[in-house]
């Protein structure tokens, strides 16, 4: 079957064929894939930077899809961590990281969504309980996970919602996807803190994408800059593109209540991500959130890899 390959960790995937992958036990089935996302947790898998790679080439990227069984059934599914990834016209499923989708659903729609917005959507309802009126500030709101942050925010409940980030054209479009305020990361350390305690100062709960230098400025401002410091703050790291590590200064647990913590596989069950898919998937399929994907076919796939794509948008291969 015809797939997209990694044959080395510093070059893009290219089109290949490989041998299609045979079912194993009695819970795994053989799909037609629909749609496969490229996100950046692709791109990690694909490079062999991201933490669960075991540097294993070749590979098929690819970490989830929407695929078709043989009986005509449609299956949002998630790829166990292994090198036969999802961006091929096959792939093997495992029918406990599935979830069935009604006949009408937009496949790329989901293939595009579900990805980014499962971080938010799961970190919202299985790490913390979201408070009632809750103000939220979303770091890093201009990628295409932060700009569905910013949406399943208002929509899971927050009072009010603030985008942070630097692209100054993606910033633009965000309070008409639900924030009500936006701060530019751009700028010396001192002018983005000054900013970043102005308008997010009091926020109950910080959705971060970036970690690294920006979560450290980031930190000291919203902590320097809150009235009440007794005030619950819980921080949730998502991701890590400004940095793989922080400093963290004593002090800051000391006098404030802030809770850290991560959000993602191992943080959260399977069993429990999978548990939130089927209504986030209701939602996308729905029309909640505003959605752009730039489908191509997977015979594209070094184009796919490195071509600029406009604000919001995520490509979808389709094989």
């Amino acid at each position: 079957m015809h797939a997209a390959v990694v044959h080395s960790f510093d070059t893009p995937p290219r089109y290949d064929t490989v041998d299609t992958p045979t079912p194993r036990g009695e819970r795994e089935i053989l799909v037609d894939v629909v749609a496969a996302g490229l996100h950046p947790r692709v791109r990690s898998s694909a490079d062999g930077s991201h933490y669960t790679s075991e540097g294993v080439l070749p590979l098929v990227p690819g970490i989830d899809a929407v695929g078709r069984t043989a009986e005509g059934e449609l299956l949002y599914f998630v790829a166990p961590d292994t090198a036969l990834g999802t961006m091929a016209e096959q792939a093997v499923v495992d029918r406990r990281r599935a979830i069935a989708l009604p006949p009408d659903t937009d496949p790329v729609a989901v293939a595009a969504a579900m990805n980014p917005g499962m971080s938010s959507w799961v970190a919202l309802r299985r790490r913390i309980a979201l408070p009632a009126g809750a103000r939220v500030l979303v770091l890093g709101a201009t990628g295409s996970a932060g700009r569905l942050a910013v949406q399943i925010a208002r929509h899971l409940g927050a009072e009010r919602v603030v985008a942070a980030g630097r692209d100054p054209g993606r910033l633009a479009l965000l309070p008409g996807l639900g924030a009500d305020e936006t701060v530019s990361l751009s700028g010396g350390p001192e002018q983005v803190a000054e900013h970043l305690g102005k308008s997010a100062g009091d926020v109950d709960v910080v959705i971060d994408y970036l970690w690294g230098a920006a979560t450290e400025h980031a930190l000291t401002a919203l902590l320097t800059a809150r009235p009440d410091r007794s005030r619950p703050l819980a921080w949730i790291q998502i991701g890590s593109v400004a940095g793989p590590d922080i400093t963290l200064p004593s002090y800051l647990l000391r006098a404030a209540n802030l809770q850290i913590m991560g959000s993602g596989q191992g943080s959260v069950t399977t069993p429990g991500i999978l548990a939130e898919l089927p209504s986030l998937a209701a939602e996308i399929t729905s029309g909640t959130f505003s959605i752009d994907p730039s489908p191509l076919p997977l015979s594209e796939v070094e184009r796919a890899w490195t071509m600029p794509t406009p604000p919001g948008r995520r490509v979808v291969l389709i094989p």
